[in-house]
């Protein structure tokens, strides 16, 4: 057989596979695994949300829509962004529909950026970012944040990363892999270094339904922050609809503009039937969002319980639904207790090093699972560690 990989890209090849991916196929290979690995949630779509996708396919909605999207949806979205954040944006052009929010993302990478334009990157963080900067030919930085600050971006620590090529800062809280937050306090104290520098700001706020401290906060809503900032949201995680693959974005109109230029040529439109769940998850979801989002807590407190109780330190997340704790009492790199726990005692979990090298001595465990998988993973975590705790 031919050797074709002569003609793949080299800034393709320079990337590295998702390290999440690569244990969600190991787990995929292996019978009876409990998995922390993989950021889904264990519900199913609200039924509501399900049954109005039925209703418009009978309706015949299958076409395209607009490039932007449904502008029901967009209205939909501008209410919810008024209401959860305070910030308004015209449906009319202000708002983007996307394939989740990765293509968000990637899009705001390819508009924005010159080659060599560097991209302010806070870890440990999801791990698209630094190759979604690659691949519109930007150079993504790593600016690290640690458990003492709670995972929280510190302004003398950013401004420390900052060059005349920095252009855009990532900040995605809650956080995953972490849980951390960004209070408001905390974002104000990042408001004038962004202006200094004049920077873009991408707002990941996808889990910013899963808040358990106080009020998410994003930092569209500083005075002066609304042009420069795309705030970047979607329904995978709040409304449990993951493989629906709808999110959006909304800035300034130009960049919006910008993106949605791109969006015409490689997506076209994100599809009808995704659109009309999401309007209806909107409209009347948040009732069994608030169930899940309270569920989700009462499962953080168990999880967190549990690594006490087997001698693992972890910071305790004040969002999303993951645990990021240290495993350094192991004496193994993240990676090789990942793969020990796997094989030793069908548990999944995900390196810290795929979420930047920051995240080396920690693990990140996905406590969407179900209560009684908890528990017994938990177990299974406590065996493990009696056997490989070094001296």
């Amino acid at each position: 057989m031919n050797d074709m990989s002569k003609y793949i890209s080299s800034t393709v090849k320079s990337i590295p596979p998702s390290g999440i991916r690569k244990f969600f196929d190991l787990v995929s290979q292996t019978e009876g695994v409990i998995s922390l690995g993989v950021g889904e949630p264990d519900y199913v779509t609200p039924w509501h949300i399900i049954e109005e996708c039925f209703y418009s396919l009978e309706k015949g909605y299958t076409m395209y829509t607009s490039n932007a999207g449904l502008l029901e949806l967009r209205e939909e979205i501008a209410a919810y962004q008024k209401r959860k954040i305070g910030v308004e944006y015209s449906p009319a052009n202000e708002i983007l529909v996307t394939i989740g929010v990765s293509e968000a993302v990637d899009l705001a990478m390819r508009v924005l950026l010159e080659p060599g334009d560097e991209v302010l990157v806070p870890e440990p963080c999801f791990v698209s970012y630094s190759p979604g900067a690659v691949l519109a030919y930007g150079k993504p930085v790593s600016v690290p944040t640690y458990d003492h600050d709670e995972y929280r971006l510190k302004p003398e620590v950013l401004e420390k990363y900052i060059t005349p090529r920095s252009k855009i800062l990532v900040l995605a809280y809650p956080n995953n892999p972490t849980g951390g937050i960004m209070r408001a306090e905390d974002l104000q104290a990042l408001v004038d270094i962004i202006k200094k520098h004049d920077l873009i700001v991408i707002s990941d706020e996808i889990y910013c339904e899963l808040t358990y401290e106080g009020k998410h906060v994003s930092i569209a809503s500083f005075p002066g922050m609304r042009d420069r900032t795309l705030v970047m949201n979607g329904f995978s995680k709040a409304f449990a609809m993951t493989g629906w693959r709808i999110g959006y974005v909304c800035g300034n109109k130009d960049i919006i503009a910008a993106m949605t230029k791109v969006h015409q040529y490689t997506i076209m439109c994100a599809p009808i039937m995704s659109q009309k769940a999401a309007i209806e998850a909107l409209r009347n979801g948040e009732p069994e969002m608030l169930k899940m989002v309270a569920d989700y807590n009462n499962r953080r407190k168990i999880i967190l319980k549990g690594f006490k109780e087997i001698g693992l330190d972890c910071f305790e997340p004040k969002g999303a639904f993951y645990c990021f704790p240290s495993i350094k009492i192991s004496g193994m790199s993240s990676e090789e207790f990942c793969e020990k726990l796997l094989l030793e005692e069908q548990v999944a979990v995900v390196p810290g090093n795929a979420f930047g090298s920051i995240g080396e001595g920690f693990i990140r465990c996905c406590y969407a699972a179900s209560i009684p998988n908890l528990e017994t993973a938990i177990e299974k975590m406590g065996n493990f560690l009696r056997r490989h705790q070094k001296d």
